[in-house]
């Protein structure tokens, strides 16, 4: 609708590589009736900026630029505070192209002049009708050589692109470069064909980006949520990118997080798992990780221990303390008696059942209940203990 309207308001487009972003950005400019400049900012500078808005005082900007800056992300503050005043007076409409997410890299001032769009990963439907237009396409240069490409062939590329377009072309371009003719002058792309021309599936990762996170944070709730199937699935994921260090982080966190006081022991058991995939390397590796995970994903869950810490940390933050009592302060001092430290304390180990009442938390929050019990076998059985003990 923006585009049919004609006034061409600015934009930014996130997504991953090969979905369309700059296609997008072309036909838009076409549509605009404007002169349209296009830097990358992976290798663009303050002055390439400066000399578009040199041009903007002369018959040419008259009626405004266009702008489509791709990669905007690796442009520094500096340089994208540069176009705020000419962006700001509509001299300049902006068209911003990135993989990263915008509301990390891109300056504040900016993204609130503009619409972010997010472009998703190409469905393969959608693929292989590109591959069905490029295969047209190379056919009209071959003359008397037909060409063939079967249809698990293009499947093949559809699966293995990622959804990123240009990928699965450039895949089908290597195939069809590198084969010649057979004795019916007929050029035959088949599976293997296409998996010779192919590298290794890529899964989108990077080590600080969107992706990474969105990854780690599949795999936790995956667990969380008591998915076997899911957690392994988002493991693989992560084993693919080679990232043993965060798959190891992540356990360990999860073990003590998400299964906690339901099954205690399975933090001990996870960093036993942890120590042996850092030990073993990829690929072996992938082994214990995969025990870990999926005896987390099938354990116990309790949150009990993170809900308990979190209340009381935000306490710290948001309310008066108070003191701590002082039978608990250190009394190992000469005069810690005149000072009141220590004196009222009650040594739990010489009563019954090594427990006797008194005040442990300051006098502010000493009706607190930080601790809520889980509901779980092991949790409720403690529980039931010490209902026992302090009646």
């Amino acid at each position: 609708r923006i585009v049919k309207s004609g006034r061409i308001s600015n934009m930014i487009f996130y997504g991953p590589p090969g979905v369309g972003k700059t296609t997008v950005a072309n036909i838009i400019a076409e549509k605009s009736g404007k002169i349209f400049y296009k830097l990358n900012a992976t290798n663009a500078s303050l002055k390439d900026i400066q000399e578009i808005t040199k041009e903007l005082d002369t018959f040419l900007g008259v009626n405004g630029v266009v702008l489509y800056l791709d990669e905007i992300q690796n442009f520094n503050k500096k340089q994208q505070q540069s176009l705020l005043e000419y962006i700001e007076d509509g001299r300049i409409t902006l068209i911003a192209s990135t993989t990263e997410n915008p509301y990390f890299y891109i300056f504040k001032a900016l993204l609130s002049r503009s619409t972010i769009f997010e472009f998703k990963p190409v469905e393969e439907n959608d693929i292989k009708k590109a591959l069905n237009r490029a295969i047209e396409i190379k056919s009209i240069g071959y003359n008397e050589i037909k060409l063939q490409v079967e249809p698990e062939a293009i499947n093949y590329l559809c699966a293995y692109c990622n959804g990123d377009v240009r990928k699965a072309i450039n895949g089908l371009e290597v195939a069809l470069n590198s084969t010649k003719p057979n004795s019916d002058k007929v050029v035959v792309i088949d599976l293997e064909t296409v998996k010779d021309s192919t590298q290794s599936k890529v899964i989108a990762y990077d080590n600080d980006g969107d992706a990474h996170y969105d990854i780690l944070s599949a795999f936790q709730k995956s667990i969380r949520g008591s998915d076997a199937d899911a957690a392994i699935h988002y493991l693989a994921r992560l084993i693919k990118a080679g990232d043993l260090i965060s798959i190891c982080r992540r356990l360990q966190v999860i073990a003590a997080e998400d299964i906690g006081l339901a099954y205690p022991q399975v933090s001990m058991i996870v960093k036993s798992l942890v120590d042996s995939a850092r030990e073993l390397g990829f690929p072996e590796a992938r082994i214990p990780l995969a025990e870990a995970t999926i005896l987390l994903a099938t354990s116990p869950k309790s949150n009990s221990a993170c809900l308990a810490i979190d209340a009381a940390l935000n306490d710290l933050e948001n309310m008066s303390i108070g003191d701590i009592p002082n039978h608990l302060k250190d009394a190992h001092y000469s005069g810690a008696c005149k000072m009141g430290r220590g004196v009222e304390y009650k040594y739990p180990h010489n009563y019954p059942n090594h427990y006797v009442k008194q005040q442990y938390l300051p006098q502010n929050i000493n009706n607190k209940i930080y601790y809520q019990y889980g509901d779980n076998k092991f949790e409720k059985a403690i529980k039931d203990y010490w209902d026992k003990i302090k009646k």
